[in-house]
């Protein structure tokens, strides 16, 4: 049982390196979305607020392309196993046409539906005059980012792509440069430095924007001229063809993964928005939380990808006992990490809600609703680990169960009942909303163990 669970030092070389490229860029760009939130929190409380619901919304498409290219990748990740460059061509190809497809429709909702949507977090208890100029910031903010949707969405596709093909170093120092740049914009338009305007959000959506041509321009261009070690480019664009079988094999093992991640997101919004209703001082609280837990948990979440690549090759190479290895091993791995991470940040919840230019109320509700997301944290690198693993034999339906509909079905459900007919406090609620992730990761080690995701899609 023991070397089911804890592989050796080659084992563990492979996977560290390659979830190292990954956890730095979603590292590093994590820690400047930190930096650029706490900036914007530097301007005041109003702006942060509008600033950070904006950014549910934005999440929600995120999660939306991520399920696009995640869905088509599982064909990728295998097509590359049994090296078949053909495959991985047409793979991509679907995902670009695809993903243009789904962000301009995206950028349609957000451009028409933004100011009802944001103004669905701002109904809670507060002044009205707080909420009203929380609104005008967050529309300000979104209609600047919509012109950086369309580079973010094609970088993925390319990505994604270089990733299931075991290239993560070059979407690690595009990602990288990227941050680095929109941190540099950030200091000088947010605040006016170098003789720049003092343009607030307004210059924290310009430098987000700038920062996403910039990858753009790099992950294109590097992987144009570097085409042998990327056969996949070449030839992808002398047609829009995809063969009807493969759209249909990526329709039907795709599109729910896709349709999971759109949910997935909006659920989570959702609940965040129930949350909301407890007034503005808990959506500028839980802003400051999830902008360092994603800090926080890039490690375990860089776990679960390479899970997804080193998995969906050994099934693509029909190597069906490696995968099974590699799930427990990785699984155990996700969880130790994660448990390592957590006491981290427990500890550091003391001490980050003071940079913020907010109330004392704000920081201490932040720093518990940190220590209470630290002490769930192993659950939810168990169950993310669970779900990549699921995801790589193609069992999209299932996982779709289990992600979004656990979301929806419980969690949101949960939060509702406990805002709507209970006076609880926002802390107990929250911490039994999270306790909740105890279900799903024993609900997915079930599934795990079974073994139901052991399949070759591309044979």
């Amino acid at each position: 049982m023991f070397h089911r669970l804890v592989g050796d030092k080659y084992f563990y070389k492979r996977i560290i390196m390659l979830m190292l490229p990954i956890m730095i860029q979603n590292g590093i760009t994590n820690f400047v979305n930190m930096l650029d939130n706490v900036m914007v929190g530097r301007v005041g409380t109003v702006e942060m607020t509008g600033v950070a619901v904006t950014n549910q919304l934005m999440f929600v498409f995120n999660l939306c392309i991520f399920g696009a290219v995640s869905g088509a990748g599982i064909f990728g990740a295998q097509f590359f196993g049994k090296q078949d460059h053909e495959g991985v061509r047409l793979t991509f190809r679907f995902k670009m046409i695809f993903c243009i497809i789904l962000c301009l429709l995206g950028m349609g909702v957000l451009l028409f539906g933004g100011e009802n949507l944001i103004g669905m977090y701002l109904a809670g208890d507060g002044q009205s005059a707080e909420a009203e100029a929380s609104l005008q910031y967050g529309m300000q903010y979104l209609r600047i980012m919509l012109i950086g949707l369309i580079p973010y969405t094609v970088v993925q596709c390319y990505s994604s792509t270089l990733r299931e093909t075991g290239r993560t170093v070059l979407p690690m120092v595009g990602g990288v440069i990227a941050v680095l740049i929109n941190l540099v914009l950030n200091y000088v338009l947010i605040f006016g430095h170098f003789g720049a305007p003092r343009l607030g959000v307004a210059g924290a959506a310009i430098a987000t924007a700038v920062s996403r041509f910039v990858e753009l321009a790099i992950v294109t261009v590097w992987t144009r001229l570097h085409a042998k070690q990327t056969p996949f480019i070449i030839g992808a664009y002398r047609s829009f063809y995809v063969p009807g079988k493969l759209i249909g094999q990526i329709a039907l093992k795709g599109l729910p993964l896709m349709l999971n991640e759109a949910l997935w997101a909006a659920g989570t919004a959702m609940v965040n928005q129930l949350y909301s209703l407890r007034g503005l001082n808990v959506v500028a609280a839980d802003n400051i939380m999830q902008t360092f837990w994603n800090v926080f948990a890039v490690a375990f979440m860089a776990v679960g990808v390479a899970i997804g690549i080193v998995i969906g090759q050994h099934l693509g190479a029909d190597e069906t006992e490696e995968a099974r290895l590699s799930a427990g091993r990785l699984v155990t791995f996700s969880i130790a990490l994660s448990t390592l991470v957590a006491g981290l940040f427990a500890l550091a919840a003391e001490f980050i809600p003071l940079a913020y230019n907010t109330t004392d109320e704000v920081r201490l509700l932040a720093t518990r609703m940190m220590q209470i997301t630290a002490l769930a944290m192993p659950l939810d690198a168990c169950a993310n680990a669970c779900y990549f693993t699921l995801r790589s034999g193609g069992k999209t339906v299932i996982t779709f169960a289990f992600d979004s509909g656990f979301v929806w079905l419980v969690q949101a459900v949960v939060a509702y009942l406990l805002i709507h007919f209970t006076t609880l406090p926002i802390l107990p609620l929250f911490a039994i909303c999270q306790a909740l992730n105890l279900i799903k990761a024993v609900f997915g080690l079930y599934l795990v163990h079974k073994g139901i995701w052991v399949r070759n899609i591309v044979n």
